[in-house]
């Protein structure tokens, strides 16, 4: 049932994470791909794609000559990467880095025009054509990412510089779209929750309301980017103005009943609508929320939390349309449900939502990045076959190896902003309830308790609480139990106590005493995991599944060293544990079974069943692929019923 009570609000230095596993992460991230992403942004990794995108701002601050080089949204590759800078200073303070930063935001400054407008793409090259093609150039879409990153600086370091600047560009936009104004529909959803984000850290409504606006405005004239497109005599991408759905203005947002069109795009505007909804307590807006959360979770995201199953717009296309080897899956889209599911939990303390950020976490965000913190996946695919992906035209998209860097470089920076910003993830605090989301091992500074949290998740099933209030009033802990957790025991103060789940929540509710405990303890076994059969990709298939740890079979790892559609899983071959003690593997759980290998023939075509003989299998998690040997990955693989 849903609460519009507001949450209090969250920092990262509220939280500090100290876990087994996100540990190695965030620090992973610090050392090495945030100076590394610095460097990219600066042109300085020999190899990687040029970024070019600090240059454009010294260009258009007019510190330098020069073009403008990349996409017209290049601004927010910066952006992104201060955001994630700011929730690192928390994470571990480095006076360097800030100076470092410090000096970035102040190149943003300069390059500011006087009236606020902050755009390099615009200053530098086309500045006739500003806030002209909102559907394809991307203002509003790079202003919403400075405005975050703005707000997150000022909540981490203090320093009001940045917003300073996110509230000129700011007031800027508001002085040229809402009502009696540009109607102003963005091309790519964003700049809604950079304004809120804005209004979050400043208290300012008329920032709230500009964010409101732009939801509102959605789809109330389908035809508006034909419209917009008839003003002018240019174009940039070429985009059709006339496909509503794919630009979901095709109906306003309340009306909106399929995720559909670019997924990105997509889940930030969801986002935005559930914010707003708990905002303005409104209900029609947390119904369509609902609706497409529901369409989403149920017919259209993938077991590693992918979305946007096609290239083509990398998009949604219908439901159950879930192929795995020319799926999109970008990056950024898993940490836009990230973002859209903890919106809902605000809202809604269900458990279904908590489940979703799980999946995201620990299988579709992580596989983003190498284990070494400097090469990324913007394409997260669940099936590589060699000599097919990436070669052939319909599959060039699926590369089987990380890249440095890319031209369109969305997904690295938003996966250094998720992972640093984690702790804000993993709680809600309402007036008589403390919600906990994520077993990661921490200290999390609540208004009402400091809690420390000991966690051996995700390869073990124990976490453990340990409360320090700072109140006398009764409130409840409640914690979240994850869909893969069996046999679970609740342990208060070391005596056991009921684990019945209300929405996949355990409430305990008492007044606390200092040092007052809660341990669950629980199975996490090897799941066999089926897909609905009206996804064809996957029928007579089957995936494992170990906690919310997705796992897939790498072709290095296999018994003969032939394409991965050459083995079958049969239902009854039991799945063993083993802990990986050495390579880039280890502290993983492995998974190790005996299947089916069916034998290489000369014919192409035969009568007589294929030979078959008994094959030692590994899987290892989603996460970790393509980070040895290349060759086949698959993540759903065919089973069968019996051994020969």
């Amino acid at each position: 049932m849903k609460n519009y009570e507001r949450p209090k609000q969250m920092t990262v230095r509220d939280v500090k994470i100290r876990d087994d596993f996100w540990s190695g992460v965030q620090d992973l991230v610090i050392d090495e791909a945030i100076p590394y992403q610095e460097k990219v942004l600066n042109d300085q990794v020999e190899g990687a794609e040029k970024s070019h995108a600090l240059q454009n701002y010294r260009i258009a601050a007019g510190l330098e000559e020069g073009s403008f080089y990349g996409f017209v949204f290049q601004d927010s590759d910066v952006a992104k990467w201060l955001e994630g800078v700011a929730y690192s200073l928390s994470v571990r303070p480095d006076p360097e880095l800030m100076k470092r930063a410090d000096e970035v935001i102040e190149l943003i400054g300069k390059a500011q025009q006087p009236d606020g407008y902050l755009d390099t793409y615009f200053i530098i090259k086309e500045p006739d054509h500003k806030w002209q093609n909102l559907q394809e150039c991307h203002e509003l879409y790079c202003a919403g990412h400075l405005m975050e990153a703005a707000a997150a600086y000022y909540r981490e370091t203090g320093k009001d510089r940045l917003l300073t600047i996110a509230e000129k560009l700011a007031d800027h936009i508001i002085g040229r779209f809402g009502p009696d104004k540009e109607p102003g529909v963005p091309g790519h959803q964003e700049v809604e929750l950079g304004l809120l984000a804005l209004y979050k850290a400043t208290g300012k409504e008329k920032y709230r309301e500009m964010a409101s606006f732009f939801i509102d405005q959605r789809g109330q004239d389908p035809d508006y980017f034909a419209k917009e497109k008839a003003r002018r005599d240019w174009a940039h991408f070429n985009a059709d103005p006339a496909d509503r759905e794919y630009n979901q203005v095709h109906a306003p947002v309340r009306q909106q009943k399929k995720a559909i069109g670019h997924a990105v795009r997509a889940a930030y505007m969801y986002s935005a609508m559930a914010s707003l909804a708990l905002e303005k307590q409104d209900d029609s807006l947390y119904d369509a929320c609902r609706t497409l959360w529901e369409n989403v979770v149920n017919t259209q995201i993938y077991l590693t939390g992918g979305i946007g199953s096609t290239v083509h717009g990398e998009a949604f296309t219908f439901d159950y349309d879930l192929p795995n080897d020319t799926v999109y899956a970008e990056t950024c889209a898993s940490i836009a449900m990230v973002m859209f599911a903890k919106r809902m939990l605000e809202m809604d303390p269900d458990g279904e939502y908590a489940d979703i950020m799980e999946r995201e976490l620990y299988n579709g965000i992580l596989s983003g990045m190498q284990l070494d913190g400097k090469s990324f996946f913007y394409v997260n695919p669940l099936e590589v076959v060699q000599g097919v992906s990436g070669v052939q035209p319909d599959y060039r998209h699926v590369i089987p190896r990380r890249p440095k860097w890319y031209a369109c470089a969305c997904c690295p920076p938003n996966l250094v902003r998720l992972t640093m910003s984690l702790g804000t993830y993993a709680w809600t605090e309402k007036e008589d309830t403390v919600w906990s989301h994520l077993y990661i091992g921490q200290e999390a500074s609540l208004q009402k308790a400091r809690i420390e949290v000991q966690s051996r998740y995700p390869w073990e099933g124990d976490v453990r609480y340990t409360i320090h209030p700072n109140t006398e009033k009764p409130f409840a802990l409640a914690v979240h139990v994850p869909a893969g957790a069996e046999n679970l025991q609740i342990l208060m103060n070391g005596e056991a106590v009921p684990a019945d789940a209300e929405k996949g929540y355990i409430y305990i509710n008492r007044v606390w005493q200092d040092g007052d405990t809660v341990q669950l303890v629980f199975d996490m076994p090897v799941q066999r995991i089926y897909a609905n059969p009206a996804v064809r990709a996957d029928a007579g298939c089957v995936a494992l599944r170990r906690g919310p740890v997705v796992y897939c079979f790498e072709q290095t790892d296999q018994q003969y060293k032939d394409h991965l559609y050459t083995y079958r899983l049969p239902a009854n071959a039991p799945v063993t544990e083993e802990k990986c003690t050495e390579g880039v593997l280890k502290g993983m759980i492995l998974l190790n079974v005996e299947g089916i290998h069916l034998k290489p023939r000369k014919e192409l075509y035969s009568a007589r069943r294929p030979e078959t003989e008994k094959a030692s299998m590994r899987a290892i998690p989603y996460y970790a692929w393509s980070n040895r040997e290349e060759g086949d990955m698959r993540v759903w693989m065919p089973e069968v019923l019996y051994i020969q």
